[in-house]
């Protein structure tokens, strides 16, 4: 094929986006002018992104999530006026702002934060119990890491322990367990995706809110098909007659049980970061038991498989540890943009796990799943739901 043909397309296409880029730029410099100003009172929308709570202070991270700039003029607390300093200038649009208040608050009591804009406007938030903000150090993120070792790493790895038993049982019973593993996603995906719309709600809509975590479900999902289609081409699926190869499921099962525990982590470090979670016994021991059954959805396709304890670790870790990350980033940076991202992130990876796992428990020469498959599916998503009772937080 001549090179002047093959490029004439691709220059076509290039003209084309530059006439719309151009079009653009006079709409907005010819016709921005010929258009009437906005009426009515300015809209203006203040969200917190973080408190830290310091002894005799509170400091408050805000970003201007409405189309008009904001000033602070007086801030309340409880209904009485308190000192702050701030940015002089206005608040623009997406732009955030550092407040400190004057403010001798006292462990464990709720406050109500009222800011009062210049044009009247006020805009309130509530501190359910003042706790002061862990310092950032050695000691906590050595803390943070135990923490995700306990809810994380131990609990994946005790799962995996099953193992010999998977082995020792028929294929109809890991088609049941395999079901199994598919209820306990399903719980997990539906678990993040109202997780993550919970904390969109407190993030605004300036940066999509709720599309946040649609946004980072579609990415992840068409991701994690991209590496599974190049995982299937390294080893050789079409011999495989389209079913998943055991480490290959087995791998993308742990990648979404590690991104889901990613979000787990943000959640308890948030918690933590506020003074909402017992660090307790009880939460290491509910977590214990609700994460075990996560290992043993990792171990579930590796039945007629004999991986080797470095990939059996290597699993454990990618579904586990990301808890420890997870836990960190939620203890020092908390921010509910990314943390309803990351959630949809987890979320994606779960569905597309799930369309994996779906052609492995498919009765045999058939397209449906049995009546002993379905009861797994089901007894997956009630043992989900009974163990996160035991969770404390």
């Amino acid at each position: 094929m001549d090179t002047t043909t093959t490029r004439r397309p691709w220059l076509l296409g290039l003209a084309t986006l530059i006439l719309l880029l151009l079009a653009l730029i006079g709409i907005a410099l010819l016709g921005g002018a010929s258009l009437p100003d906005r009426a009515g009172p300015p809209v203006e929308e203040v969200g917190v992104e973080r408190v830290i709570l310091e002894p005799g202070s509170i400091e408050l991270n805000l970003r201007n999530t409405g189309p008009d700039p904001v000033t602070v003029a007086q801030i309340f607390v409880n209904d009485a006026y308190v000192d702050f300093t701030g940015p002089t200038e206005p608040i623009g649009r997406l732009t955030s702002a550092h407040l400190v208040l004057d403010y001798p608050w006292q462990n464990g009591q709720p406050y109500k934060v009222s800011m009062l804009t210049s044009t009247g406007l006020v805009i309130e938030h509530d501190i359910a119990a003042a706790v002061e903000t862990p310092q950032t150090g050695a000691s906590f993120f050595g803390l943070m890491a135990l923490l995700g070792t306990y809810v994380g790493i131990i609990p994946v790895v005790l799962g995996m322990l099953f193992l010999p038993f998977l082995r020792s049982v028929g294929t109809a019973t890991v088609r049941v367990l395999l079901g199994f593993t598919i209820g306990l996603l399903m719980f997990l995906a539906w678990e993040g995706t109202r997780e993550g719309f919970e904390i969109a709600d407190t993030s605004g809509a300036a940066f999509g809110g709720a599309s946040l975590v649609v946004l980072g479900a579609i990415l992840a999902f068409l991701t994690l098909t991209a590496v599974d289609q190049w995982l299937r081409a390294r080893r050789h699926a079409a011999a495989e007659q389209g079913t998943a190869s055991g480490i290959r499921l087995a791998l993308m099962i742990a990648i979404g049980i590690g991104l889901h525990n990613l979000g787990e982590g943000l959640a308890i470090g948030s918690a933590y970061a506020i003074g909402e979670l017992a660090l307790g016994a009880f939460l290491v021991i509910g977590f214990t038991i609700q994460n075990t059954t996560e290992g043993l959805a990792v171990v579930a396709p590796l039945t007629e498989r004999r991986p080797s304890l470095a990939t059996l670790a290597g699993l454990g870790l990618i579904a586990g540890a990301p808890a420890i990350l997870g836990a960190v980033i939620g203890a020092s940076a908390n921010n509910p943009e990314v943390s309803a991202l990351l959630l949809g992130v987890g979320v994606g990876a779960i569905v597309q796990v799930i369309v994996q796992i779906i052609p492995s428990v498919r009765e045999p020469g058939t397209t449906t799943l049995g009546v002993r498959t379905l009861a797994g599916i089901a007894a997956g998503l009630v043992t989900m739901w009974a163990t996160g009772l035991l969770v404390a937080a």
